[in-house]
């Protein structure tokens, strides 16, 4: 059955069903709407927004309805206008309560139709499953209120891009809420008026504290270049891939700062390789051909006009950009594979995931959980392209993080320091 959510919020349940709306009980057998609502998260509902790719409802509306919408959708923004004036916070009322009925039912009943459009003329894409749990997963983080306290960075109060910085905070909600379809590679962005996570500068990070004990942060080593490396079917090196480049690539002779750099000028289109090693360029460029073998990716993923990874993605590219977003793109859904894994992990302990920056996860730890660590390292190191080598830092504010010496194999208690 097609039906529509009258809001988003676990505490607000709301339909529109059959030219009717109907409150708090869902009725048995609903199948298909427009977008995910909490209050839908144990359901089978599919998603129009997943099938579309998160185009919005203006995108994808049929021309038939053009006129409809924009008359529904008019009346739907001076609505939002108003609260804003009145200072009606949509985020502790439920929208049904704030208009009249028979909005909501002309609302519902033009999107309706445009989710009907939807479903009829769009395929379910491959990686639907992945994004359907994505999004519960991000939905989940958008309800953890997040701990910021300005102590963490007293002693540089007294200047005043900190004290700027501070006062932009505060017109910010203390949560973080992420849009899945920010940008075409699936990297993740903040919802307006969010905390800015994604974009905190690290001067700042120590504003955030953890609800339990510590902050749990795992990243990947090198992550584009392991993702390189598993799509061109290598083995995943298990020290620091860069450290490994320098001995087995470019000979020792140049340091870790000129190796990252002469490889991503490599990688991403350029040759401009340490001038230390200009007497054998071609020697260099042939050992990083035959290992990261970068024109055979964009052979297998490149169509001439769109790039489709392995993980259901398919983005329109010209060649020059093909294979940095085969790598990134490919890079982001294996981080947030990771984290749906650690996130589901976690449901019954204290501990939880926080928020996640863009190639990383960090985790909001009890210290009844620490006996956890290694299995949550092992979590997001097994990949679908290999076994990643992780990073663990952990901190008692975000700002303070260092490092968890470590193996990701161990399985006894690590001791934060």
């Amino acid at each position: 059955m097609l039906f529509q959510t009258l809001d988003d919020k676990r505490d607000c349940v709301g339909i529109y069903l059959d030219g009717e709306l109907l409150y708090d009980k869902l009725p048995e057998g609903l199948s298909q709407t427009w977008d995910y609502s909490t209050f839908l998260q144990d359901t089978d509902v599919e998603f129009a927004k997943i099938y579309c790719g998160g185009k919005s409802l203006e995108e994808v509306c049929p021309p038939h309805l053009h006129t409809e919408w924009e008359s529904v959708r008019n009346k739907l923004q001076a609505y939002f206008r108003s609260f804003q004036f009145a200072k009606v916070s949509l985020g502790e009322n439920c929208f049904f309560d704030l208009v009249p009925e028979r909005f909501l039912m002309d609302y519902c009943s033009v999107r309706n139709r445009i989710t009907a459009h939807v479903f009829e003329t769009y395929e379910r894409p491959d990686n639907y499953d992945f994004i359907r749990s994505l999004v519960g997963a991000l939905d989940d983080i958008r309800y953890q209120k997040l701990n910021i306290s300005m102590d963490g960075i007293r002693d540089i109060y007294h200047k005043a891009e900190t004290r700027k910085f501070v006062k932009r905070v505060q017109q910010y909600s203390p949560y973080c809420r992420y849009n899945a379809w920010g940008t075409k590679t699936g990297r993740l962005t903040s919802t307006p008026g969010s905390f800015p996570v994604l974009t905190l500068d690290k001067k700042y990070r120590s504003v955030l504290t953890p609800s339990n004990d510590w902050f749990l942060e795992l990243d990947y080593n090198a992550a584009e270049l392991r993702v390189a490396l598993g799509l061109a079917g290598g083995e995943q090196p298990s020290e620091d891939i860069h450290a490994w480049n320098i001995e087995n690539i470019f000979g020792g002779e140049i340091d870790r700062p000129e190796a990252k750099r002469s490889i991503f000028a490599w990688l991403y289109g350029g040759k401009n390789i340490s001038s230390k090693l200009a007497t054998n360029d071609e020697d260099v460029g042939r050992l990083l051909e035959e290992r990261y073998r970068k024109a055979e990716i964009v052979g297998q993923h490149w169509s001439g006009t769109h790039v489709s990874t392995r993980f259901g993605r398919t983005i329109p590219s010209d060649h020059h950009h093909s294979l940095s977003y085969i790598i990134q793109s490919s890079c982001v859904d294996i981080v947030l594979r990771r984290l749906i894994r650690i996130h589901d992990r976690l449901k019954r302990t204290k501990s939880r995931v926080a928020f996640t920056l863009h190639d990383s996860i960090v985790i909001d730890l009890s210290n009844e959980d620490r006996g956890m660590i290694p299995e949550l390292i092992n979590l997001f190191a097994e990949t679908e392209l290999g076994h990643f080598k992780v990073n663990v830092q952990a901190g008692r504010n975000f700002g303070s993080m260092r490092e968890l010496p470590l193996n990701s194999k161990r399985s006894t208690k690590p001791q934060i320091p």
